[in-house]
């Protein structure tokens, strides 16, 4: 069996406008705060380490009002402008053609995922979309990668799986479970190290088609 599991935002969707749309309503509406840069915004997400409470809103602690303000606005800003990157979905319906399975582990709500995924109509490509409160501990633990790979009865002797990531903490979770992890440059972030660096989906493709040989 091969097995995929990719990241969302910055890998599968570019939602760096939605996802600044909404910080940025926070900061005015919570903060009185001015508006932040997209990609100021996108960099911050990205870091390894990080307080995304004091980089975007100046306070220590991420308060339960501006998370409920956050979330009543992207509930609906969420599915306004995201778009998949160019061969995505190409690279899903290939990889599902194949035999393939395919599903998505992101640090966003899982409800979100669910929502742009189905807004974006490639939600029902994959098996199973996990998000932070699916499990204790957000990547880089290897938390939800282990969730996706029990579900499947993954066992690494038999079968071959990759993590698609567009950061360090992807490519972290991927080595703590003890898969492969793909950094791929077309996302949020350009630059990164993974077991491979893709610049476009078809040359994941054909890793998979490399690396998954022999698995059944």
């Amino acid at each position: 069996m091969q097995i995929v599991i990719f990241d969302m935002d910055g890998t599968l969707i570019d939602s760096g406008h939605d996802i600044t749309a909404s910080v940025n309503h926070v900061r005015e509406t919570v903060y009185g705060l001015g508006s932040l840069a997209r990609d100021f915004v996108i960099e911050a997400i990205n870091r390894d380490q990080r307080n995304l409470a004091l980089l975007f809103y100046e306070t220590q602690l991420y308060e339960p009002e501006a998370q409920r303000v956050f979330e009543a606005h992207y509930h609906h800003q969420c599915i306004r402008t995201p778009r998949l990157y160019s061969g995505i979905a190409t690279l899903l319906n290939d990889l599902v053609a194949l035999g393939v399975r395919v599903s998505v582990a992101t640090n966003a709500p899982a409800r979100f995922a669910r929502r742009m995924l189905a807004h974006l109509e490639i939600d029902d490509l994959f098996d199973v979309i996990v998000g932070s409160e699916d499990v204790e501990k957000s990547k880089p633990h290897p938390d939800m990668l282990h969730l996706v790979l029990n579900g499947y009865d993954y066992r690494p002797q038999r079968d071959y799986a990759l993590m698609v990531g567009d950061n360090g903490k992807d490519m972290e979770a991927a080595r703590r479970a003890g898969i492969s992890g793909a950094f791929v440059t077309w996302g949020f972030s350009p630059k990164g190290i993974g077991d491979l660096v893709c610049s476009r989906p078809d040359e994941l493709l054909q890793w998979v088609r490399i690396g998954g040989a022999g698995a059944s």
